[in-house]
């Protein structure tokens, strides 16, 4: 009985530990993602020489809350014409696959907490890698959904335009990351990111898979539809692409979900090839520095190399102009998969090799 009663308390915990590291990692993205936009703007004012919001708060802090609050309270509009039951699950499905992603993401190391190792990992299954594909692939519907339920043709055509390349930019993406996998052997995250640990910043998977890594970091910006690949919402062709016809929150999620997607984006990126929380030099030199710094500040190292990403996806979204469609699946289909399957090849040979 006492066994019993100790297991449903261990339990639990459990429970409650995954609902506040739930809780706490959408708290997360919706910020980051908040605040990616008034950051978007700052960057391309950088650029373009301008100054960029500076009205709302110190420097235009509170801007991201003024965006947010007039999409909030704006009059929500649903088209006579459209489906409407599919035109609410639209934006709400693309929503929903965003932050779906980060649940097997290793955030830190684990914390030390009442004589207990929590894991800063919602679920770390033994398929995460392809647990994120399947999510991500999920995401065309949203896309797919709220442009041909707009009965709008221009959504619709910015909706097929979205469906065709992200399926397009799977395959090369999906290639490059079993180059990486053979090297690995797990298809678990948490084994990706130890994989890396030691020999400082010499032992992460960039050194070993850089042209994967090029392909992988190509196919993200097609996957979050940011430039040169934003053809779904060009809007000097299609208006206002897939999401034309919305309006109030349901735009807002739209915006969130590709911002959310390009900060789950960096995670993934940093996670697989540039060591995830690993802390250069630091683990390796055995400092015996307290778990639970060791945790925070791996947290904060995998949220700078996640910003570093943010900050390369927009400043290319502000330096380099759009593809044509044509262009578009040239370079996926002709050059990005073959390139990929070299890769591959290559790196099955050289894993071959060493094993003898």
């Amino acid at each position: 009985m006492r066994g019993n009663m100790y297991l449903l308390q261990i339990d639990k915990f459990f429970i409650l530990e995954k609902f506040l590291l739930v809780g706490f990692i959408i708290s997360l993205s919706m910020l980051v993602a908040m605040y990616a936009t008034y950051a978007e703007r700052k960057v391309a004012a950088f650029l373009q020489d301008r100054i960029g919001p500076n009205r709302a708060g110190i420097f235009g802090i509170l801007q991201p809350l003024a965006d947010g609050g007039k999409l909030f309270f704006k009059e929500e509009i649903i088209p006579l014409a459209s489906s409407k039951t599919l035109f609410v699950i639209g934006p709400m499905l693309a929503m929903i696959t965003a932050l779906l992603t980060s649940a097997v993401i290793p955030w830190g190391p684990g914390l030390p907490i009442a004589g207990r190792n929590v894991s800063l990992q919602i679920a770390d299954i033994n398929i995460g890698i392809l647990y994120i594909f399947g999510v991500v692939s999920l995401g065309v519907y949203g896309i797919m959904i709220g442009g041909w339920a707009s009965n709008n043709k221009f959504s619709l055509l910015a909706a097929i335009r979205g469906a065709s390349q992200m399926v397009s930019y799977e395959l090369p993406m999906g290639l490059a990351l079993i180059a990486l996998l053979m090297l690995v052997g797990d298809l678990r995250m948490s084994t990706i990111v130890q994989d890396q640990i030691g020999k400082g910043f010499f032992n992460w998977h960039i050194w070993y898979q850089p042209l994967g890594f090029i392909i992988f970091f190509i196919c993200a910006l097609a996957e979050c539809n940011r430039t040169p690949f934003d053809l779904p919402e060009a809007e000097n062709e299609l208006n206002f692409g897939y999401h034309q016809e919305y309006s109030s929150m349901k735009l807002g999620f739209y915006l969130f979900a590709e911002y959310i997607n390009m900060f789950i984006s960096g995670v993934v990126m940093s996670t697989l090839y540039f060591g995830g929380y690993d802390i250069p030099f630091v683990n390796e030199a055995g400092l015996g520095w307290d778990p639970w710094v060791l945790s925070v500040l791996g947290f904060v190292v995998l949220m700078t190399k996640a910003w570093i990403f943010i900050f390369i996806f927009m400043w290319i979204r502000w330096t380099i102009p759009r593809f044509r469609y044509d262009q578009l699946m040239n370079l996926g289909w002709k050059s990005l998969i073959p390139l990929a399957l070299l890769n591959m090849v290559a790196t099955a040979v050289v894993v071959l090799w060493l094993k003898k």
